[in-house]
């Protein structure tokens, strides 16, 4: 499918451009604010081609694409004429809980600078690799400049950080930005040479020297260079101070006036107070993760390579961050990350092993680029694609991730830069100071050995082949497994959830003695039909209660919603699509209120008829007694 077709599928069933607050992409997800969630159809969307799967988490309504997430997100944006300048936060807030809004406002400021964060790191990475080696000298020029390169971004990554978190905030930009130029100002670092004129809190933790006050205040000076919380915190001020201005200050003077009060306020108020408050709790974040790891390195590492994996499937790995952002600007390096990577390799093992041996054609074939994404970092589409609705693959890798991470914590393995992801990743974890050592060593054992778990536990014992079923995506020939008694033939899946019941037991006489075909009939439990095959819609009733279709194979179905329903004049019935629509099995074609028709006075029976039988040499019905959406319903020889 084109990225276009694909774009306007999704914004379809997403409910629309009128149902889009916002919309905003990562490196796999597009991520909506929608105003309804509700609207949104979920199930269908999950089936499409193209799409992963859909999540609902942090208050975002996450379609997961896999790689081609740019693409398909440029043309989103213009298909759906989404502004890409506003988000929802700017003019309502985040909303949910208190960890929602948390990983909301977390992945809208690191999100749109991930990319070229990486970028950076992998440079640095590579570069103290080649000085490892001996590629390349310290002192020469061919250093210099890239040491620049990879560098620059992280020393002045509050300014970054001020772009983003005061427009995740709903400010402007620009003044994020200036506010972040003002804490890395050269000329005050030299400020601090000489005695101070005092100290402040003598005696405690907090003891620090003034060398200058502000109209008497005094002034702690700190390093603001490769920081995260103070200009995340001074952005937030800073958001809330520009729409104060804005609504108080004249609109003729508002353009120029807003910027300089609230440059004037927060950028003293950050010096003062924001700066050195945030500063110190990022060394007591930074000396409470490092605590946590030398009171057990191992322990610390078991769990967070055993949770990571579920972190990631609801976006919550992002809570953990900014902690080890400020791990690095704190302290060098980093353990969080660090122990949490085996975890992905051990999926990346797992989605080999499911790819070489399936025997799903269409499973096998989404295994080959999600093992791919997963070998160069990028594991949603192995998560959601292929372990996670496996169940066992994915509960095997979240083991094998926890044994990978308490081995890197037990070597005491450290990230010492954000860079590369998947194979790209090892130059991180060298050390700059003593380069190759044990610690970087154990982490690439760990490495390895999750990978090698994840393939053999999930190969062996990872139950791949177990349970699987035939769907009409992929029709297979009826055998004693599937409980038919044909020995070949097209199957049909079921279009509702509910009790099969014999045709011979409708209430309605023309289809209980066959006169409209053979079939069977299915006392629903969820109020929704989805097509049976990939096909054409051909009739659908105006009053939405029944819907004709035509299979590739041209098998002629009716599925008929209740009995006598068309006196509801459509009440209670809702299409989603019509006469005419291509459709593919699994996709929902109706939804219907069965309280509400049942209290109305009429039976939701709803019976399932092969019209055009007769051309065909048979007809079969499964002996299960309850059925699913999709599951195998009739083979017709």
């Amino acid at each position: 499918m084109s990225y276009q077709k694909l774009a306007s599928k999704i914004m379809d069933l997403v409910g629309g451009q009128e149902n889009v607050k916002s919309l905003a992409h990562c490196m796999t997800r597009l991520r909506f604010k929608l105003k309804d969630e509700t609207k949104a159809q979920t199930e269908v969307l999950k089936n499409i081609d193209g799409v992963v799967t859909v999540m609902q988490s942090g208050g975002q309504y996450q379609v997961v694409i896999g790689n081609h997430v740019p693409e398909v997100y440029k043309e989103v944006v213009s298909i759906g004429g989404i502004s890409t300048e506003k988000s929802a936060e700017e003019e309502e807030g985040p909303k949910g809980n208190a960890l929602s809004r948390f990983i909301d406002i977390i992945t809208g400021i690191f999100t749109p600078i991930l990319s070229v964060l990486v970028a950076a790191g992998m440079i640095k990475g590579f570069l103290v690799l080649f000085t490892s080696i001996g590629w390349v000298s310290t002192e020469s020029g061919t250093y210099h400049i890239l040491n620049a390169t990879g560098d620059a971004l992280f020393y002045f990554l509050p300014i970054f950080l001020g772009y983003t978190a005061i427009k995740k905030f709903g400010g402007t930009p620009f003044i994020g930005m200036a506010i972040a130029a003002a804490l890395l100002y050269p000329t005050l670092g030299n400020l601090t040479q000489g005695d101070p004129l005092y100290s402040l809190f003598a005696g405690t933790m907090f003891e620090s020297p003034v060398y200058v006050t502000f109209a008497g205040i005094p002034v702690i000076l700190m390093t603001y260079s490769s920081s995260v919380i103070p200009i995340i915190i001074s952005a937030f001020f800073a958001a809330k101070v520009e729409k104060f201005l804005a609504k108080v200050i004249p609109s003729v003077a508002r353009a120029f006036l807003v910027p300089t009060f609230t440059l004037l306020l927060i950028v003293p108020a950050t010096f003062i107070v924001i700066g050195p408050i945030s500063t110190w709790l990022s060394l007591l974040v930074g000396q409470g993760t490092i605590w946590l790891f030398e009171l057990s390195p191992t322990i610390a590492g078991f769990f967070i390579g055993g949770f990571w994996l579920v972190l990631i499937i609801f976006g919550l790995h992002w809570g953990l961050v900014p902690v080890a952002l400020n791990n690095l600007t704190t302290f060098g390096f980093d353990p969080v990350i660090a122990t949490a990577q085996a975890s992905t390799f051990a999926i990346t093992g797992a989605v080999l092993a499911v790819w070489l041996k399936t025997k799903d054609k269409k499973l096998k074939t989404l295994s080959a680029p999600a093992f791919i994404s997963a070998v160069f970092g990028i594991v949603e589409p192995g998560i959601y694609g292929i372990t996670l609705p496996k169940k066992k693959p994915f509960i095997l890798s979240c083991i094998v991730g926890a044994i990978g991470g308490g081995i890197t914590g037990f070597f005491g393995s450290k990230l010492f830069a954000i860079g590369g992801l998947g194979v790209f990743m090892f130059p991180s974890y060298i050390d700059p100071s003593e380069g190759m050592n044990s610690a970087f060593w154990g982490f690439v054992f760990a490495v390895i050995l999750s990978t090698v778990l994840g393939f053999v536990l999930t190969y062996f014992f990872g139950g791949v082949n177990k349970g699987e079923t035939p769907t009409i995506e992929e029709p297979k020939k009826a055998n004693k497994e599937n409980k038919i008694n044909l020995t070949e033939g097209i199957t049909v899946a079921s279009p509702l959830k509910g009790e099969i019941v014999p045709l011979k037991d409708v209430s309605d006489q023309v289809f209980a003695s066959e006169a409209m075909g053979k079939g069977v009939a299915i006392v629903p439990t969820e109020g929704k039909v989805v097509s049976p095959v990939n096909g054409v819609v051909t009739t659908l009733i105006q009053s939405k209660h029944a819907i004709g279709i035509t299979s590739d194979e041209g098998i002629e179905i009716l599925i008929h919603v209740g009995i006598d329903t068309v006196q509801l004049n459509g009440q209670h019935f809702t299409a989603h699509v019509k006469q005419g629509d291509q459709i593919k099995a699994g996709e929902l074609l109706l939804e219907f209120n069965i309280e509400k028709i049942q209290a109305a006075g009429y039976e939701v029976i709803t019976p399932i008829i092969v019209t055009n039988y007769a051309k065909f040499s048979g007809l079969e019905v499964t002996i299960e007694k309850t059925i699913n959406q999709k599951e195998l319903l009739l083979t017709i020889g």
